[in-house]
């Protein structure tokens, strides 16, 4: 039977970070994002959540952007072509290129709308089992390595069990030797976004003494040669991330030997459909995955929160509590990390309320389009 939708609804919000975020692309405190609403003709309601940024260093998506796509091609097709189950609405939005961003908040919201119509959690849906998922931390690149230094430690404190650094040229070998040092036995991981090219083979090679988890996505953002290039030289493991927007993309890079993790990012792919597909395919080629973070509010996060319920997702993820990022999220209970695990909601869909009032609070554009 075909999900029967009423409307859809596009919540434009912004909402203030507790802290600056640094990373090699820049500085970002501020949060623009939607939340999309999907609501059927019996009164529930779904809920997705867009990661693209205002300006787009990331991919080439921007908020604007994919407030023009939903609205202009997303929900028109969606509105068109009657769907039975949320993994027919990627193959529907195929028609259109990229701008996966777009395409999987409304693909989130479906999928949630799915799981409350079934009466089942997200996670159920997608195939989850865990009932509980285990989360690191990612820190920004700080002004002084004190200041850095003191951030580890008290997000080791609080349990987290992995500790993800974002690093650039010039903030790279000597930041982490200082990190390993004070923190002989802590998991860490590198991030580069990025931010380096094969001549500075030498330098990623001083990498692989410090006994890191991976480094993070160190070459060109569309790269798999290079990386394959890369990995055969030095024996930390490459970790994808910009690089793989598709199952597509997955297979080819695992084929050339281009990395020994990816990082699995829902917004990047298209959508949770996609995200299953690619994470079914790595267990089956023995590549471990973990769920990558956008600065993602509590819609968003829950979302990450469900997709990490499946079986190779054996790495801490980036899913940090709503604390970590927010003085008041939009969903009720907010996510909670305790001793560096979150336990997985088990209600209908992504198992949180909106919190209305914080959600009118934050929006400053609502748009709706009936089906």
């Amino acid at each position: 039977m075909a999900i029967p939708f009423k409307k859809i609804i596009l919540h434009r919000l912004n909402m203030r970070m507790i802290f600056p975020f640094t990373t090699s692309f820049g500085t970002m405190q501020d949060k623009e994002f939607f939340i999309v609403e999907a609501v059927d003709t019996e009164g529930n309601r779904g809920f997705g959540e867009s990661v693209s940024f205002p300006i787009p260093w990331y991919t080439e998506e921007t908020v604007k952007s994919n407030k023009d796509i939903m609205e202009d091609f997303l929900i028109p097709i969606l509105r068109e072509n009657p769907i039975n189950h949320p993994d027919e609405v990627f193959p529907l939005f195929g028609r259109l290129r990229g701008n996966n961003m777009a395409k999987a908040a409304i693909e989130g919201a479906v999928w949630d709308l799915y799981a409350k119509r079934q009466g089942v959690s997200l996670a159920k849906a997608l195939g989850g089992e865990k009932t509980q998922i285990d989360v690191g931390i990612s820190i920004g690149i700080q002004p002084t390595i004190t200041e850095l230094l003191e951030k580890i430690e008290g997000f080791l404190d609080q349990g987290y069990k992995r500790i993800k650094l974002k690093i650039k040229p010039g903030h790279d070998v000597e930041m982490l030797r200082q990190v390993r040092a004070a923190f002989p036995d802590t998991k860490i991981m590198a991030d580069a976004n990025s931010a380096y090219t094969l001549r500075d083979i030498d330098l990623l090679k001083q990498l692989d003494d410090l006994d890191l988890m991976m480094i993070e996505q160190p070459l060109q953002h569309h790269d798999i040669i290079d990386h394959a290039k890369l990995q055969k030289e030095i024996q930390t493991p490459i970790c994808l991330d910009e690089s793989i927007h598709s199952l597509y993309d997955a297979q080819k890079a695992i084929e050339l030997g281009s990395c020994k993790i990816i990082n699995i990012k829902v917004g990047r792919v298209g959508g949770l459909s996609e995200s299953v597909k690619i994470h079914d395919y790595c267990e089956a080629h023995g590549i471990p995955v973990w769920c990558g973070g956008m600065l993602e509010a509590g819609v968003g996060r829950a979302h990450n929160v469900a997709i990490t319920t499946l079986s190779n997702f054996v790495m801490p993820g980036d899913t940090a509590g709503s604390s970590r990022y927010w003085e008041k999220d939009i969903i009720k209970p907010e996510v909670v990390v305790k001793n560096g695990s979150i336990q997985v909601p088990t209600g209908p869909g992504i198992g949180y309320e909106i919190d209305e009032e914080a959600l009118e609070e934050f929006r400053f554009e609502k748009v709706e389009y009936d089906m």
